[in-house]
This record gives C-alpha cells, sequence and structure tokens, in this order.
C-alpha cells in the first residue's frame, strides 16, 4: 500500500500512508489511538473506499470495494471487538459463511463438526461443539475467532489487538499458532499496544503518527524505545540522555496513606501493582496503551475480581468485590470512556450527576427531590456547568460539559480517593483547565487522586508522584518536581530490570 489517503467529512485520517508486508512474514503494525492503524487496516480489507493511493496484492493493483472482495483474494481479518454470533454453536461460529455441503446442497454437518475440531486441536483445547459459544468465557470465544480466520487457508491474515482477553498460556499457544502459519506461507499483519509480543514474534514492523507511516524496519534491528519513539514524535537520543532520573523517596509533602497495593493482580492481564496513594496526594499513572492503567483503576473498584496480593485502604486489609465495595470504603472512579461507561444520554443533567449518590437521598425508595435539585445546583455553580438548566438532558451538553457532570457526580460523594481515568480527554482547552483546577482545589482539601493520563505533560504537571507500568506491571516510581518528558518516556521504554542512576546534582 502506497500514498493511501484518506478523508472523513474534509478531516484527513489518512496522508500518504503506507504499508509493505512480505509473504511467510509476520509484520506489527504500531502506534497510539488515532494513528491511522484501523482506518488502513480498512482500506485493505474492503470495508473503506481510499480517496488516492495504491494497494498492490501478490504484485498486481487491486480495488478492493468489500469485505467479500478481500476474503476473495485471501485476505481474512480478526478484529478486535469479537464478530461471531454467541447465540450459535460452537461449530456454526467457525464454519460461519463457509459451510461444508453435500452433493445435494444441504450442510454436511459431520464435516463441519471434524473442520471445528480440527481447528480448535491447534490451540489444544476441546469443548462442546454444539454448546453456544457465548456461554464460553471470552478468551475462549477470542480463540475460537482466531482459529476461524486461520481455518479459511488466507494468503494475508490480519490480527488486531488479538490477545487483550488471554492469559500468558493462551498467548504462548496463540504465538505457536502464528508461527505454523508462518512456516506454511501465510503472511501476518499484527496490531498489538503489547510491544513485548512484537519482539517475540514478529519480523518487521510499520510505525504510524497522525495519519502517516513515519517508520519500516525489521524487528531485529530496532528496540522498544526506538518504537515509543517513532510513535510519540521524539528523538529517541534525546530520550536515552535523558533516562538518568531519580528514583523518589518517601514524600513528607502528603498525608497519612490512604491507599496502599502490593502485588496486586486481576483477571484482566493486571499482574503485580505495587502503589501508594497519600491523603493530598496526585499520584499519576504512566505508560503506554495496554500497560495495566485502565486494568489497576478497575481492580481498586472492585469492577475486577482480584487474584492476587492484598489491597489497604485507610490503613485496613479490605477485599473490594464490587464497585459498591469501594464506594463505601470512600472511593470513586471517573471511567474513561464517558459515552459508553459514564453518561446515561437520555436523561437529564440532574439525574446523571446524582446517580451514586441516589441511595443517600432515598428513604423507602422514594428520592428527597428538593435536597437533590439543592446539591444539583451548588455543583452546577461550583464546576462551572454550561446547561439550559438541571433538567437538560445530558447528550445535548458538550463533551467537557458532560465530563464535569460526571466529575460531580463522584465528588458529590465526598470521596477519600478519586480515581481518574483520562478526566481531560475530548474536552477543550479552556474546559481542560477548569476540570484541572477543580481536581486541584479536592487536593488541596486531602482527596487523595489517582491519576491516569496519556498526556505526559499532564502527568508531570499534575502529579506529585509518578508510577509507570510495563505489560500489567509497576516497574519504578519517579519523584516529582524534577521528571522532564523525555525522562518519562525513557522509564517507559526501560526493560524493567535496568538499574537505575540518580541524576546528577
Amino acid at each position: 500500500m502506497t500514498g493511501i489517503q484518506k478523508a472523513f467529512a474534509g478531516i484527513p485520517a489518512l496522508r500518504e500512508a503506507s504499508l509493505r508486508i512480505l509473504p511467510g512474514e509476520v509484520h506489527a503494525l504500531v502506534g497510539q489511538n488515532g494513528a491511522g492503524k484501523s482506518t488502513l487496516i480498512k482500506i485493505l480489507t474492503g470495508v473503506y473506499r481510499r480517496d488516492a493511493g495504491e494497494v498492490l496484492w501478490q504484485g498486481r493493483p487491486v480495488d478492493l470495494r468489500s469485505p467479500r472482495d478481500a476474503q476473495g483474494v485471501g485476505i481474512a481479518t480478526i478484529y478486535q471487538e469479537l464478530t461471531l454470533v454467541p447465540q450459535r454453536t460452537v461449530t456454526e461460529n467457525i464454519v460461519l459463511g463457509y459451510e461444508p455441503r453435500t452433493r445435494w446442497g444441504a450442510i454436511d454437518w459431520r464435516a463441519a463438526d471434524a473442520r471445528a475440531r480440527e481447528v480448535l486441536s491447534r490451540f489444544g483445547i476441546e469443548l462442546d461443539l454444539h454448546r453456544a459459544l457465548g456461554s464460553y468465557p471470552t478468551a475462549i470465544q477470542q480463540l475460537v475467532a482466531i482459529g476461524r480466520a486461520a481455518s479459511m487457508e488466507a494468503k494475508l491474515l490480519i490480527m488486531d489487538e488479538p490477545t487483550s482477553s488471554l492469559d500468558e498460556r493462551e498467548v504462548e499457544t496463540l504465538f505457536g499458532v502464528m508461527r505454523a502459519l508462518k512456516a506454511r506461507g501465510t503472511s501476518i499483519l499484527y496490531v498489538s499496544h503489547f510491544l513485548d509480543e512484537l519482539f517475540a514474534v514478529c519480523d518487521g514492523v510499520t510505525i504510524m503518527r497522525d495519519g502517516r507511516t513515519v517508520g519500516e524496519t525489521r524487528i531485529a534491528d530496532t528496540s522498544k524505545l526506538d518504537l515509543i519513539a517513532g510513535m510519540l514524535g521524539r528523538d529517541p537520543d534525546e530520550i536515552r540522555a535523558a533516562g538518568r532520573t531519580q528514583l523518589s523517596t518517601d514524600q513528607t509533602h502528603a498525608g497519612p496513606v490512604f491507599l496502599e497495593a502490593k502485588g496486586l493482580s486481576s483477571d484482566r492481564r493486571l499482574r503485580r501493582l505495587d502503589l501508594e496513594v497519600r491523603a493530598g496526594e496526585i499520584v499519576g499513572l504512566a505508560g503506554l496503551l495496554g500497560s495495566g492503567r485502565t486494568e489497576s483503576a478497575r481492580a481498586i473498584f472492585g469492577m475486577d475480581k482480584v487474584t492476587g496480593g492484598t489491597l489497604r485502604v485507610g490503613g485496613r486489609d479490605v477485599r473490594l468485590s464490587s464497585p459498591r465495595d469501594a464506594i463505601d470504603a470512600g472511593i470513586a472512579f471517573l471511567t474513561e470512556d464517558r459515552k459508553v461507561e459514564g453518561i446515561i444520554p437520555d436523561l437529564s443533567v440532574r439525574e446523571n450527576l446524582t446517580l451514586a449518590l441516589l441511595p443517600r437521598l432515598s428513604k423507602m425508595g422514594i428520592v428527597d427531590e428538593a435536597r437533590e435539585r439543592q446539591i444539583v445546583q451548588g455543583f452546577i455553580k461550583a464546576l462551572g456547568i454550561r446547561t439550559a438548566d438541571m433538567d437538560q438532558p445530558i447528550r445535548e451538553l458538550s463533551g467537557g460539559n458532560q465530563q464535569k457532570v460526571l466529575l460531580g457526580r463522584w465528588l458529590a460523594l465526598e470521596p477519600k480517593l478519586l480515581i481518574l481515568d483520562e478526566p481531560t480527554r475530548g474536552v477543550d482547552v479552556g474546559a481542560k483547565l477548569e476540570i484541572q483546577s477543580i481536581i486541584a482545589k479536592h487536593v488541596e482539601q486531602g482527596c487523595a487522586v489517582l491519576l491516569i493520563s496519556s498526556e505526559f505533560e499532564e502527568l508531570i504537571e499534575g502529579a506529585h508522584n509518578i508510577v509507570v507500568l510495563q505489560e500489567g506491571r509497576s516497574v519504578r516510581k519517579l519523584n516529582n518536581p524534577g521528571v522532564t518528558e523525555a525522562s518519562l518516556i525513557h522509564a517507559i521504554a526501560e526493560p524493567p530490570d535496568t538499574p537505575h542512576v540518580e541524576a546528577a546534582e
């Protein structure tokens, strides 16, 4: 693919993007969110039509107008979001669209079962072929999706975040299948935020940034730091020079420790989290996508099952098995996905803001509406929420004002620990400054904050300490002030076992 361009409503998504995959090669495609990876893949698979550029398939120009066209030439895709039919059986999902037929045209279910059994044997798993796929765990469904695509005998297999739901043993099994496919001449385009996986299984890598292809190299000729620098548009040499960052020591500027996690792990690829957050302190969580930042928040808030380690809240060992337990312990969580997990679009500003507070506003199931309106009016004024009135549907507000309503929802509980996952994403500069000011004010009043952000500047300017995560593990802690963007990137890219050297005075 060369010179690929694509715009939506006049806004460029791809500008002069390119991609080259060799026969029998596992090729990685990397880039931050919004870099253009998904758009490029959708053009390759016929979901989108390109505005300009050329696609050569086995040396010949092609114009793939639909996913069926792509499948017809030998391109199969495994999307991050499962595209199977959970109500149908395992066999039906594996052969869907490619059902073996008898000579009379009926589906040959015996042959279909045999094909399904052979596909699953590649992963060393046995399933009830006639059981609904949706009754199995997500990881099993993911393996079935991968097996289905691999069984199509495709010349190019595209894998978009295939390991996001798999544990370490299942990941190794997948890698074994990939190596077997490669040995048979199948090319694989591999998209993953887990950079260590790339070095374990890939041959080449293409780096994208801001809709452009900014680099292509062999995996053997690069490093994780070089990949990260390319994705972020930074100078690798500058990052290496700034890598001698002083490790943090015990802090005395804040109050007592409110939250302490030791060796915390969960069933969502959180492997080991060591963390302390004090009253009146902001601790930042830094890392690439897939490093375990959101998984850390979900485990602390009781959304995911904790499988190991200890959690202390307010000086006591606790086991928070649900968000209700976390809320009762004084913890609040502002989710990253405002539209899906945050707002309820058809409800009003008032209803959205008091959602978590309703148990405290209700008696025998009846809400004290006068008290509710008084609280909402106070937060509209305190947070500067721009709305016609509190009964306006929240979907009609701007992104920044929606975010302030969600922030108000949790502040209304007067939490002792506020977990903020990308609190300023998708809001304008003015709203961003207002949200940061609101957070700072509550920290001054003694609230502890765990801040997750993909913006290094936000962490450096706002956090007292920064904990760096890699592959689901906390690997180092940086003391602020004194952290620079370059030194933070170096800490994110540096292998965990590399010794630290204190910065010179």
